[in-house]
């Protein structure tokens, strides 16, 4: 039931008359709202985990994480725990998206995706157009939502899967062609008009929550927006809800309230109710927390090398080059220059396991010669910052217009774990045979976090070929046993890793010694350092 009017003398029912149209009528309708945080003090935050500052960094053109993703899958390589979905119904402009909002930032978490109703509107038909045109198309029925792609969508967020959001462009009605792409989800906030309208729908949300907002305001609220954000006039918008905006929240919208676990009166204003929710939501988290590293431990690590992993012939040269490079005198210039050599040998050998195929070519002098020719789609690198980037001039200089994409990953002081902070991968990478390059890995869990991204982003296990020039024997079980399809390749196997996960005899901290910043004072390897490989 809606809270008592808010404004006295407002009146849903009837004609409104606010005065000259344009701009003026988003600027009377200002005056009708509260502003913003009126009437309250500044809310501190109840929860343990606040920082002072925010984990992400935003600029003009994105959005950068400052905290990591810590592990979403175990040591088997699987997601254990889907990610938690919260589903925010009411009806239009009662403040949906800004109590999302409220709740993201009371979190304080990285890795929350927030996914709008409003981008799964169905393409429309010419004649659906015209009628749209003139307000006459119903925006707030079921059907005008693509739900099949909604409920699809959900569940791949849910599984940790990379998906593609429609972009709506509400003045022309339409899809506009870009796509936009949400990865890395331990929370979901799913918020629109008919959030719990669908059963299916309604089974994939682990809370659902209600923003029950008095019916004045919520017109108000729309009359602003639609007039300000979308280019309508005040009578096509007062008309449209009349029409179908209303008889939609009676008939399809308000009885939905009673599937919700939470019902939140006032909207963003009570945040009493916004605080209750983000507490639940930390316990949840909490249930998820996983400890990679120290299960990879422990873990099949008697086995012989699998068949997975090939190993440079350890010729005279190489072996000469390895001495050279896990030398603690040599210079940081001869360091770089047969690192290299052994970068350039490296990805020479992991060319040789990829498909070819028969072809015939005719030489200069007319003679067909029976030869090979590369049998996929395409090649792309993917460096483990910050050592792996050491691997892109070698695998540049022997794949000709080969396609990049990085993923940093960082080990966090406090708890040990690998934690994912950025990654920028090229498009349609699914369809590419992938080359994961790292300098060291030692117990693998920067390795497999890698691994399960390019899994996440619909990469084929067989078309990952996991690089690196020193791996130890506990980090090749490790992504071996989780990932056994992933082809293993490197120039050398240590046998041991010490108590603090260090190869041993190893090479040091191959970043550090490569690009002469400070070294960790007990000489730690790259992947296990502050700057994950």
């Amino acid at each position: 039931m809606s809270s008592p009017p808010a404004y006295p003398g407002i009146r849903v029912s009837g004609c409104w008359t606010l005065g000259a149209e344009g701009s003026s009528n988003a600027e009377s309708l200002d005056r009708l709202l509260p502003p913003v945080g009126a009437g309250r003090s500044p809310r501190k935050r109840t929860t343990s985990q606040c920082k002072s500052e925010p984990p992400l960094l935003r600029t003009s053109k994105r959005t950068i994480y400052t905290a990591g993703r810590p592990p979403w899958y175990n040591e088997h390589g699987t997601q254990s725990k889907e990610a938690f979905a919260i589903g925010l119904g009411g009806g239009s402009a009662s403040g949906k998206t800004t109590v999302a909002r409220m709740i993201i930032e009371a979190l304080d978490v990285p890795w929350v995706v927030l996914l709008s109703m409003d981008s799964f509107y169905k393409v429309l038909t010419r004649q659906q157009q015209e009628q749209a045109a003139h307000n006459n198309f119903n925006f707030d029925h079921p059907d005008a939502f693509d739900f099949d792609l909604i409920i699809s969508t959900l569940k791949k967020l849910k599984q940790g899967k990379s998906v593609k959001v429609p972009i709506y462009d509400f003045t022309t009605h339409s899809r506009k062609k870009d796509w936009k792409t949400l990865y890395g989800a331990n929370v979901i906030i799913f918020e629109g008009i008919m959030a719990f309208a669908d059963k299916t729908l309604l089974e994939l949300l682990d809370m659902k929550i209600f923003v029950d907002t008095d019916s004045d305001i919520r017109l108000v609220r729309r009359l602003r927006r639609d007039i300000s954000e979308r280019g309508r006039d005040i009578e096509g918008v007062i008309k449209q809800y009349n029409k179908f905006v209303k008889p939609a929240f009676d008939q399809y919208i308000q009885p939905t309230m009673r599937v919700a676990d939470i019902v939140v009166p006032r909207g963003s204003g009570n945040t009493v109710a916004i605080d209750l929710i983000v507490q639940h939501v930390h316990s949840q988290l909490e249930e998820r927390e996983l400890s990679v590293r120290a299960a990879l431990a422990s873990a099949h690590q008697c086995h012989p090398l699998p068949r997975t992993l090939s190993v440079l012939k350890s010729t005279p040269q190489v072996r000469g080059m390895h001495t050279i490079i896990r030398d603690r005198e040599t210079s940081r210039d001869e360091f770089i220059f047969y690192s290299k050599r052994l970068m350039r040998l490296l990805i020479e050998h992991a060319l040789s396991f990829l498909p070819f195929q028969d072809c015939v070519v005719q030489t200069p002098q007319g003679q067909d010669y029976a030869g090979k020719c590369y049998a996929g789609k395409q090649i792309t690198g993917v460096s483990i910052l910050r050592a792996g980037e050491t691997m892109e001039p070698a695998l540049r200089a022997v794949c000709k217009d080969v396609r990049i994409g990085t993923i940093l990953i960082q080990t966090n002081q406090l708890t040990g774990e690998p934690e994912l902070h950025y990654l920028r991968l090229p498009k349609d990478i699914s369809d590419d045979h992938v080359i994961l390059m790292d300098c060291t890995v030692s117990t693998g869990a920067a390795a497999m976090m890698a691994v399960r991204v390019l899994l996440d982003h619909d990469v084929p296990e067989d078309k990952i070929f996991l690089l690196s020039l020193l791996m130890a024997e506990m980090g090749v079980h490790s992504v071996a046993y989780a990932f056994p399809r992933v082809r293993i390749i490197t120039t050398a196997v240590d046998k041991r890793v010490n108590d603090l996960f260090r190869i041993i005899p190893g090479i040091g901290n191959f970043g550090d010694r490569y690009f002469g910043t400070d070294a960790v004072p007990d000489g730690s390897d790259d992947e296990e350092g502050g700057s994950t490989g």
